[in-house]
């Protein structure tokens, strides 16, 4: 189906006129849902809720190919299409790479422009990603959300932790968690 409807501010398109209006009030709304147990925020109760399920573990979709599970449909519908279909639909004007969501390309493009939209409000400093912003923002919270099971030190990103691995020669890594924004 076509998607007709689009955002002005974004150039995001929907299906139909509901989805676009819905869709509108993020570019004005504040985040109001807070989580209870890490600083990311949401708009929408339901955003939220989907959000708390990475805290829980709680994964409902499971992909019947693979048997790999998802805390929601979307996350289902694009993992299939990445790793299941092969399909890439959208493809970057620029170097040809292909992409499965608009979104994706969108901030692969930044690549190209050099775009860093996303500022640290502590320090001004700026990124391309906003996952790149959430886990620098952690240097001035001081979250460190990974631990290393062996020795007990702690990491801001998982990164970190899977390094301390050979570094300290552990020898226990499928204890290693894997996590997600």
């Amino acid at each position: 189906m076509w998607k007709k409807h689009r955002c002005q501010q974004c150039q995001k398109a929907f299906h139909n006129l509901k989805q676009l209006k819905s869709h509108q009030k993020s570019h004005t709304e504040e985040r109001l849902y807070s989580c209870d147990q890490c600083e990311k925020t949401y708009k929408t109760v339901r955003t939220l809720n989907v959000h708390k399920k990475m805290h829980s573990g709680e994964k409902p979709h499971m992909c019947q190919e693979c048997g790999s599970e998802f805390i929601s449909l979307r996350n289902l519908s694009t993992h299939i299409q990445r790793y299941h279909t092969g399909e890439r639909p959208h493809h970057c004007q620029q170097c040809d790479k292909g992409f499965v969501t608009q979104g994706e390309l969108k901030n692969h493009q930044r690549v190209h422009t050099g775009e860093k939209p996303y500022s640290c409000s502590e320090c001004a400093k700026s990124f391309s990603w906003p996952s790149s912003l959430f886990y620098h923002q952690r240097i001035h919270t001081g979250v460190k959300p990974f631990s290393c099971e062996e020795c007990g030190k702690s990491f801001t990103q998982i990164e970190g932790m899977l390094l301390c691995i050979p570094e300290r020669n552990h020898t226990d890594v499928t204890s290693v968690g894997k996590h997600s924004p």
